[in-house]
């Protein structure tokens, strides 16, 4: 089995993180935030800001993805990691790794897809 990002910054850090006392955060990617246009997002958007935390939760009954990784804000659906970005995530909060989101870039554009981009980043 090949190693994913998640394996490869694990086994690279592992060793830093023991030694170290303070939390190591890995950002393993960057996403476009996939449904904003059938959620919450329209509606707070005056709202939402760069650097904003932001909470993922698998969704592994989801009919229309197995490996779905919905993104909340305040309470509010904002839409999902996209299919295409979203089995290591999955994988890794399904072995109970430490996964942490946030708000990367807030633009405004026709296409929703290009409207929010999301940091994710492994905890160590």
């Amino acid at each position: 089995m090949p190693l994913t990002r998640f394996s490869l910054a694990l086994v690279a850090l592992l060793c830093c993180a023991a030694a170290a006392a303070q939390t190591i955060r890995i950002l393993v990617q960057s996403s476009p935030l996939a449904g904003f246009q059938y959620h919450a997002g329209t509606a707070v958007w005056d709202d939402m800001k760069i650097g904003d935390a932001l909470v993922l939760v698998r969704e592994p009954d989801n009919p229309h993805d197995p490996n779905a990784v919905r993104i909340d804000w305040h309470g509010q659906q904002l839409g999902y990691l996209p299919r295409r970005e979203n089995s290591a995530v999955a994988a890794e909060m399904d072995r109970g790794g430490r996964i942490e989101a946030r708000i990367a870039q807030l633009r405004e554009h026709r296409n929703p897809w290009q409207r929010v981009l999301v940091d994710v980043l492994l905890v160590l």
